[in-house]
């Protein structure tokens, strides 16, 4: 009898431990896990916010963005948006719903619009560009230009693509790929695979 209940009581004593060192265990886990979870609540906002404060430094958005070229006193051309991010480590604004206006010695000589655009700040030059409907250009001599792509190189005073273009006006329709126009001397030139039609 005495050895049978020593026997239970070894076992008893052994399932006790046993219990105690699983809670222990359990314990531990569960703790563990809880640092875990709140070191990472705690890191996530630092790390957003070191985030938001990089992009900050490095880009702004600005709403209703203007820029204007002036020399000698003129005006030479106006960009307008509807929204803009300015890099300024990159000098580029990117613009999205862009009209343009570019001006000559007998005042406005060239209205266009675009989806979405690039300005570069230190060169002065600007890229158009639609991807649904073509940009329209309209000319102060009474033509249209529609393309999906333009850039304006400042220097030159040039708009150029290299995509399709159709200019239109004063009874004649001239299709092609590529163009380049001269504001100043007010001389356009389609470059390749060029087709020209007489219409009323």
């Amino acid at each position: 009898m005495i050895a049978f209940q020593t026997d239970g009581l070894d076992t008893s004593m052994w399932e006790r431990w046993i219990r105690r060192s699983l809670l222990a265990m359990t314990g531990i886990l569960v703790s563990f896990l809880l640092y875990l979870l709140g070191t990472k609540v705690e890191t996530s906002p630092s790390l957003s916010t070191s985030n938001q404060a990089v992009l900050g430094k490095s880009d702004a958005g600005i709403d209703q963005f203007r820029f204007t070229q002036a020399r000698s006193g003129a005006v030479q051309w106006e960009v307008h948006a509807q929204r803009a991010r300015v890099f300024e480590a990159e000098k580029r604004a990117v613009l999205e719903a862009v009209e343009v206006t570019l001006y000559g010695a007998k005042g406005w000589e060239m209205k266009l619009t675009g989806e979405e655009g690039t300005v570069n700040l230190a060169t002065k030059d600007f890229i158009l560009a639609n991807r649904v409907e073509p940009i329209v250009v309209q000319l102060e001599g009474g033509y249209t230009v529609v393309s999906n792509h333009l850039t304006w190189t400042d220097e030159r005073r040039t708009i150029t693509t290299k995509d399709p273009v159709t200019i239109s006006g004063h009874g004649l329709k001239v299709r092609g790929r590529g163009f380049k126009g001269f504001l100043d001397v007010e001389e356009f030139q389609v470059l390749e695979n060029v087709l020209v039609e007489l219409v009323q």
